[in-house]
């Protein structure tokens, strides 16, 4: 996997090269290190942050051309605001506000990883280079025209100055499986989907295999006689085949139960013969940003060798309206036996997650399941795209579900679930109608899902507003965020893995 830059660590002491990056706390108060390699220019820079107003808040940052006493063509400082009880989060975008200074073409930059109070710990360090890669990432490989100082591409060369560059180095290799795993997520979603379709997801999936990971790929026929009629109801109008795919990582004891997540993947949603509007239709292209987290999910696992056993699977279809798609009206049969009322055709993720959720509860076992799914704009009307909708049968793995996401930034907010929402989506003609109407939509179709996770302990997702066309940030430029991977490696390592 190639990146943009290249990181390194360095000792405090290294002499530093190309823009040189430092930190300052509100009160533009350096560290002794950082003092120390500017020198007389700390005077400079005091003028200069009082000429930009520049009072050292958190993020902020002050852009200087170099002094001829210090050796770098540029100076930032990055404002780390009161410097004291700041999270992993906040180092994570320091990352990208260094990396965001990054000129076109190739450069070198000195970050000087060193608070007021002294140097960073090691994983303050790692979360910087973390924002680095997650800042530069571009997904550009279809473009044969570049902007002007774009031609050769950007390519840079980091270093980061830190008191134990040994240790930094060895957290940065397992926390750099982890970006690895966002990275390969943001490919995924990213693709155009003429290039990223069923049978092409799985062979991409398939490439895990590399890494240890075991991976079943069901076909069309397999899926017939397991009885997943809900699945191939939504793929049965397309000339792309559908498949399902089952990844497992084994980590920790033989026999162990493991811990599973689901994903959503349909490569491209015209809504069936219910058809969406054209408008924006071409952003269903990453209607599979959950298959793509779970992807890479097992990847970040696999790599850094999780003590833990984990499946995951994933459905892969294309909702397609041609002559043999499925219509309003048509009853289906889940691999449950529960048959399903078709309203409207666009509801279709949550019949390709029905089957997967049943066929990981019953085969599997697991000790929890996770889905994830751009399934409702629902979710967006409600929460916006600051926070993913969570629903779960199941408090504990709910409330470490919150941690997890206020620790990696990937947030989460819970939503109610009950009997009262589940009559809405009783069918006159079937077990269940795979609608509930407007109200309540994100709520009615977690109901739907409920209905197929057969008492296991389970969170439901609600991806729609935070994988795909979020709003940028200092950590991410890019349309497909790969938003799950994060959260998800966080919590099997905060509370699954054997330590």
């Amino acid at each position: 996997m190639s990146d943009a830059i290249k990181v390194g660590f360095v000792p405090l002491s290294a002499a530093p090269r190309g823009i040189l990056v430092v930190f300052c706390d509100e009160g533009l108060k350096l560290g002794p290190a950082t003092a120390k390699a500017l020198g007389g220019a700390v005077d400079l820079v005091k003028r200069a942050a009082a000429a930009a107003a520049f009072r050292g808040k958190s993020a902020a940052a002050l852009d200087i051309l170099a002094p001829e006493s210090v050796k770098a063509t540029r100076l930032i400082v990055i404002g780390a605001g009161k410097a004291t009880g700041l999270k992993a989060n906040d180092f994570l975008k320091f990352g990208g506000v260094a990396a965001s200074k990054l000129p076109s073409g190739t450069s070198a930059m000195t970050i000087i990883a060193e608070l007021p109070d002294g140097a960073m710990t090691s994983e303050q360090a790692v979360a910087i280079a973390s924002g680095l890669r997650l800042r530069t990432y571009k997904f550009d490989r279809y473009k044969t025209k570049k902007k002007e100082g774009e031609e050769g591409g950007s390519r840079a060369d980091i270093s980061l100055a830190v008191g134990d560059a040994g240790a930094a180095k060895k957290a940065f290799a397992s926390a750099g499986h982890v970006i690895d795993g966002v990275i390969i997520a943001r490919d995924l979603v990213n693709e155009p989907p003429n290039v990223l379709f069923p049978e092409e997801f799985a062979r991409r999936a398939g490439q895990l295999r590399k890494l240890g990971v075991k991976v079943e790929v069901l076909d069309v026929k397999a899926m017939q006689k397991l009885g997943m009629g809900a699945l191939l109801g939504v793929g049965q109008g397309s000339a792309r085949p559908s498949r399902t795919v089952i990844m497992r990582w084994d980590g920790a004891k033989r026999g162990e139960a493991p811990v599973a997540f689901v994903g959503k993947g349909v490569c491209f949603d015209t809504g069936g013969i219910s058809i969406k509007p054209a408008g924006s239709m071409e952003d269903m292209k990453g209607d599979m940003g959950g298959a793509a987290c779970v992807v890479g999910l097992m990847h970040a696992l696999a790599a850094r060798k999780a003590k833990v056993n984990v499946v995951g699977a994933i459905g892969l279809v294309e909702n397609m309206p041609d002559g043999n798609a499925q219509r309003p009206g048509d009853i289906v049969t889940s691999m449950s036996g529960q048959t399903i009322e078709i309203i409207n055709t666009d509801a279709e993720g949550r019949l390709v997650l029905a089957d997967v959720l049943w066929y990981v509860a019953k085969k599997v076992k697991p000790k929890f399941m996770v889905d994830l799914a751009t399934l409702t704009g629902a979710i967006m009307v409600a929460l916006g795209t600051e926070h993913a909708g969570m629903f779960s049968n199941n408090d504990e793995l709910a409330d470490r579900l919150l941690v997890a996401g206020v620790e990696s930034g990937e947030k989460v907010w819970r939503m109610p679930l009950g009997p009262e929402y589940d009559k809405l989506i009783d069918s006159q003609f079937a077990d269940m109608k795979n609608t509930g109407g407007r109200h309540g939509g994100s709520i009615t179709a977690a109901q739907f899902l409920q209905r197929f996770v057969e008492g296991t302990p389970w969170a439901h997702l609600d991806i729609a507003g935070t994988a795909m066309g979020a709003p940028k940030t200092d950590i991410n430029q890019s349309w497909g965020s790969g938003y799950g991977v994060r959260l998800l490696d966080r919590l099997v390592s905060d509370h699954y893995e054997r330590k």
